[in-house]
């Protein structure tokens, strides 16, 4: 029979190994979700291929991270989600992306970041253009990130998540809609 002290010593000491393979749990304020929010739940039509398809100012609030990821998608496509835009390595800083974000893989203000191809085939932001019938959801997925992301602009959204596994710390969303 296991004397009472060994029996205690062995479970101490195999708790501790389990707790130092355990990955560290965040705080608390870490695990919140981000607060994403843009001032319409219609696209003006500056922000869409129908107007000026200027890049619309997205406010973001909450954020415990170092830097920020933004994918705008429309889910309602007829082919499936359809990616409108994707922007990384934002300054967790940077609380509001103020409209009309240039169309480079590199941008240097106002705030610096890296983009990539929307499915159009284009760099960076691509207004909502559905075909003609019910309006389109378009989500502004903004993920808080624990560091800066080693992927080239230009990069596509599938690289982009790959880039982001196991690096997301916080995620929020806004959402509106358009159609024509």
């Amino acid at each position: 029979m296991m004397n009472q002290s060994i029996f205690v010593q062995i479970l101490l000491a195999s708790s501790a190994w389990a707790i130092h393979l355990a990955p560290p749990a965040l705080a608390q304020d870490q695990q919140a979700s981000l607060t994403v929010s843009v001032d319409f739940a219609v696209f003006p039509l500056e922000n869409t291929c129908e107007g000026a398809d200027i890049s619309p100012e997205i406010g973001i609030y909450c954020c415990n991270s170092s830097f920020l990821a933004i994918i705008m998608e429309d889910p309602d496509a007829p082919s499936g989600t359809f990616t409108h835009w994707t922007v990384w390595n934002i300054p967790a800083n940077t609380s509001l992306i103020r409209a009309a974000v240039p169309r480079n893989s590199t941008i240097e203000q106002p705030f610096s970041a890296m983009q990539g191809r929307n499915d159009f085939g284009e760099i960076g932001y691509a207004g909502p253009c559905p075909p003609p019938g019910k309006p389109h959801r378009y989500l502004f997925r903004v993920f808080g990130l624990d560091g800066i992301l080693d992927l080239r602009g230009g990069s596509s959204v599938a690289d982009l998540q790959e880039a982001m596994r196991g690096h997301v710390l916080q995620e929020g969303e806004a959402a509106a809609t358009f159609g024509r």
